[in-house]
């Protein structure tokens, strides 16, 4: 009872409860691999393993070097997958309920320095279509704080520049308006006026904002590609990804004095303590500039 047919009937149980469908595939991709381990083990139905069978599995994965993250994933993954065997009735006993989730390490994003902000965005004048298509997409991730998934996701009726916002669906399906500057409206204005019409497809009808070559919705990965591009040209040596973008959109803010709860309803964050990580940021930043400005702060 290890078939494709579980792992598809699993997966769409999991779009039911309102899980993405980037953490669905995840989900996926992971319980295929626990699948092979119990394979290995002389397992042939899921239905038979045990607390212990897991136990060793997520000792393995620790013995691999796997990131706590990535345990911690594995482990969420797990617990969906046998409370759907039991709810389905194929198993009488959960093995994950004595499973508890390890210590993850509190990593701090990292963001840009609002100078490299400025020098990404401006290092470069547009010159056609696909460029001006660019850098509009990185001036409304920074000007935002859009998740890549919300920015690819944008639709023309979620813009609003005659008022100043843009609105999106972010995790959870939950809905949120948010508010764009003048300077991203500028760059979203010209985008729409002049370089979107160009990748339009008069056979092709497609509402999303951001276009590709084919004139069809741009990807995650087309995003990231575009964006690690633009960061070489740009002379950055840090490593950026769209999260940066999303990173810095909150770092800076929060550093100009921004009310925490305004930013966790900015980001979208269901839970404000996922937002206070910024707070360690700019604490830290606060101590490097005292360090650095006031005459009695060393010896």
């Amino acid at each position: 009872m290890m078939t494709k047919q579980l792992l598809e009937e699993f997966g769409y149980s999991l779009l039911v409860e309102g899980l993405s469908k980037n953490t669905v595939q995840s989900y996926e991709r992971d319980l295929a691999k626990y699948f092979d381990f119990l394979k290995s083990q002389g397992i042939t139905d899921v239905s038979t393993t045990s607390s212990e069978t897991v136990i060793l599995y997520l000792q393995q994965l620790k013995n691999d070097d796997y990131a706590s993250s990535s345990v911690s994933r594995m482990i969420s993954c797990l617990r969906h997958f046998y409370q759907y065997l039991l709810d389905e009735n194929q198993i009488t006993i959960n093995p994950m309920l004595s499973v508890k989730l390890p210590k993850k390490k509190k990593i701090l994003p990292k963001a840009l320095s609002i100078e490299e902000i400025d020098t990404l965005l401006d290092s470069k004048s547009p010159t056609d279509a696909p460029s001006l298509r660019n850098k509009t997409m990185l001036e409304v991730m920074y000007a935002t704080g859009l998740r890549v998934t919300e920015l690819v996701e944008l639709r023309l009726s979620d813009i609003h520049l005659e008022i100043g916002f843009i609105q999106t669906i972010g995790k959870g399906n939950k809905q949120r308006m948010i508010p764009i500057g003048d300077e991203a409206s500028y760059w979203l204005d010209m985008y729409l006026t002049y370089a979107r019409p160009l990748l339009e497809k008069e056979t092709i009808e497609d509402t999303h904002v951001f276009l590709n070559q084919r004139g069809t919705k741009f990807t995650r990965q087309g995003v990231w590609k575009i964006l690690k591009k633009m960061v070489k040209e740009a002379g950055i040596t840090e490593n950026v990804s769209p999260h940066t973008l999303r990173h810095s959109f909150a770092t800076h803010i929060l550093e100009k004095g921004a009310d925490l709860r305004v930013v966790q309803e900015l980001l979208g964050h269901s839970n404000i303590t996922t937002t206070e990580i910024y707070t360690h940021i700019t604490g830290e930043r606060k101590k490097e500039i005292y360090n650095q400005t006031h005459p009695r702060a060393k010896k």
